[in-house]
């Protein structure tokens, strides 16, 4: 399946709130994790039919749940039942192509961007989407994938450290933007590293795995320029909006969130830039060769232009040449050729043509 475009063909026809999945399934069921915390207490558990699970009404300050696994869209449709979540946004969960984005609903708002990581062994940044419902005392994540981005955020509740557990669903939901925000910068500083390494490949041997590297290289900067740009833009309108769910004392973090997403705009920029330059040095240093080798071709091309001339003189039939019949001729021949030589190759040094 594309990475820049998911395939749509499924959800042709059907109407606008439709609970169809459209990706590639990653795990074999729908599991939840559940954290449910207060200043003082701490609950966690792990539930796996979506159907029969009901979420905590008191005694909590937040209540956590973690997705895993969005194939099936009666499991995702029973989670959203029973947080009251409106039908486009259950669509929007579904379908993992979605772009990054923020929207505002009644009683919750719902975030979604992309995840990344950088696979060193093939080069490639490796994506999956995340989905974040944050209400007034809850916070849900769908993710397609297990994995341990969020198992700082965790500790941090567990072991109370921080400000994390005497706040509300708010700053849950800025720890865990946070968390994918700094993932997105550890992405972008791994392949950058090999980006800047690239440099002294290009000048010392520009061959075409180098050429190779860098196609490489701009797909992959690509697809985190089409990723960041649009995760930076729904930070900043979330950083600016005036809404209920949001403490005035969580704002001044999510600014602070501004700033890192607008960090990794402008490192992607940057490398985007030098990966675009690596291509001109790459180009110049071919062309470069080019001519080394077309100025060695031509000087000897001018070289045998005249030994080839006198050459075709002594080298007719005509019967009469006076210098046939000297006994010296044929060494005489061979000097000229020699000294013609020798004297335009002296004239091409002289000139800096060799």
């Amino acid at each position: 399946m594309a990475r820049f475009l998911k395939k749509k063909e499924a959800s042709l026809g059907q109407p606008p709130g439709s609970a169809l999945f459209i990706g590639v399934q990653k795990v074999s069921e729908t599991t939840l994790r559940s954290m449910c915390y207060s200043p003082t207490t701490v609950e966690e558990g792990t539930i796996v039919a979506a159907e029969d699970w009901s979420p905590a009404t008191s005694g909590i300050a937040v209540q956590w749940v973690d997705i895993t696994g969005l194939h099936d869209p009666k499991a995702i449709k029973a989670i959203g039942t029973r947080f009251n979540l409106h039908p486009l946004t259950i669509e929007d969960i579904l379908h993992t192509g979605q772009r990054p984005k923020m929207e505002e609903f009644d009683h919750y708002l719902y975030f979604v961007l992309k995840m990344l990581h950088y696979d060193q062994e093939n080069r490639v940044i490796r994506s999956e989407q995340l989905s974040i419902v944050m209400g007034d005392s809850f916070v849900l994540t769908f993710q397609e994938q297990p994995g341990d981005t969020f198992n700082p955020v965790r500790e941090r509740i567990r072991k109370q450290r921080g400000r994390i557990r005497k706040s509300g669903s708010d700053y849950l939901a800025y720890a865990l933007l946070d968390t994918v925000t700094d993932n997105y910068i550890s992405s972008i500083e791994r392949l950058g590293e090999e980006i800047e390494n690239l440099e002294s490949e290009i000048i010392t041997d520009p061959n075409r795995e180098v050429l190779e590297k860098i196609n490489l290289f701009k797909r992959e900067i690509n697809y985190l320029r089409k990723t960041s740009r649009p995760a930076r833009e729904f930070i900043l309108q979330l950083s600016k909006l005036d809404n209920d769910l949001i403490q005035d004392s969580s704002v001044p973090f999510l600014k602070d969130l501004l700033d890192l997403s607008t960090q990794s705009v402008e490192i992607i920029e940057t490398y985007r830039d030098m990966l675009t330059d690596y291509l001109q040095i790459y180009n110049t240093g071919i062309s470069n060769r080019l001519n080394d080798i077309m100025r060695v071709l031509t000087i000897f091309s001018a070289v045998f232009i005249p030994l080839t001339f006198i050459a075709g003189v002594y080298g007719t039939n005509f019967t009469y040449l006076p210098e046939l019949h000297y006994r010296y001729s044929y060494f005489i021949f061979w000097g000229v050729l020699i000294v013609v030589a020798v004297v335009m190759l002296r004239f091409f040094r002289k000139r800096n043509w060799l």
